[in-house]
């Protein structure tokens, strides 16, 4: 039983990461209605940027690790509202009426660039912070096995949690929201209302890429490392766990996402890790297949 809740709080943590990601693909998804594969890519490419900008000033500036860290995580929001301002002036708002496979070609090819960017940066090195806030926290009384998640990792979870309820109360009873609301129901009625399509957009797709950037960063935080290609792996499962889920709703895909990550933990406990990746995504395929096409 214990190992079961040390699995299930490992998923707490695994699902919270997903959660947030998922919670911002359907923000900018909603406004979009097109497969967007460079989402993954800078969740990974600011999450690298922190930990290279944060040794940098940690190594070389001889800045002490908390104030690296703030200059890390300051340059990587900086960098995510930089990327959304050029994907959306010069990729998505373009193409957002074409071909859905338009889009898909455009956004694999950002994503491209900036897994590139990331590696030329880092040198085709794999860097690691140290590790940070890594004091164990018991959730169960202390014997044999202990049950434990890191303050970490606590304060991970406890950072998405308010992110993802300040942004659905936001989304809910701001102007922004409701424009959102009108943009993703019917562009062309919003419009007609005098809602200013552009704007919106791009307020969505900055919404987005922050959520993606918060992600990167706290995963920097916990595991220390993010490879190159890590994106497009997270951003894979984001966009079949929302498929399978609501693209509708920012919550729903969010609550989603965090069972997702749970699934995950609880098959690393029991299962070949090895397999883990392709069942779940076979699951999630075959969600995509039994669910109903007019759900949403």
């Amino acid at each position: 039983m214990l190992y079961f809740l040390q699995q299930l709080l490992n998923g707490l943590h695994a699902g919270s990461l997903y959660a947030l990601l998922a919670f911002g693909y359907v923000i900018t998804n909603g406004v979009l209605h097109r497969t967007n594969l460079a989402y993954g890519p800078i969740f990974a490419f600011c999450g690298h940027s922190m930990i290279l900008a944060t040794l940098f000033a940690y190594d070389g500036l001889w800045i002490v690790l908390p104030l690296s860290i703030l200059f890390g995580t300051s340059l990587a929001f900086g960098y995510a509202a930089a990327t959304s301002s050029v994907l959306s002036r010069f990729v998505l708002e373009p193409l957002a009426g074409r071909s859905p496979n338009t889009v898909v070609a455009a956004t694999l090819g950002v994503a491209i660039v900036l897994a590139e960017l990331s590696r030329i940066a880092a040198d085709t090195k794999d860097v690691w912070l140290p590790p940070i806030l890594s004091v164990p926290v018991d959730f169960a009384p202390p014997g044999p096995f202990r049950v434990t998640l890191t303050v970490n990792q606590l304060l991970g979870v406890a950072s998405v949690l308010c992110v993802i309820s300040l942004g659905t109360i936001a989304l809910r009873v701001s102007g922004f929201g409701r424009r959102w609301r009108a943009v993703s129901d019917d562009p062309l009625a919003a419009a007609m209302c005098g809602v200013d399509i552009t704007r919106t957009f791009r307020q969505s797709v900055l919404a987005g890429a922050m959520a993606a950037a918060l992600t990167g960063i706290l995963a920097a935080l916990y595991y220390g490392n993010i490879s190159f290609g890590t994106g497009m792996i997270y951003g894979l499962k984001i966009l079949f766990v929302t498929a399978a889920g609501s693209y509708s709703s920012p919550l729903r895909a969010a609550i989603g996402a965090a069972c997702y990550g749970i699934g995950e933990a609880l098959w690393t406990g029991y299962f070949p890790s090895e397999w883990r990746d392709g069942w779940m995504l076979a699951f999630l395929v075959a969600l995509l297949v039994l669910r109903a096409p007019a759900r949403d």
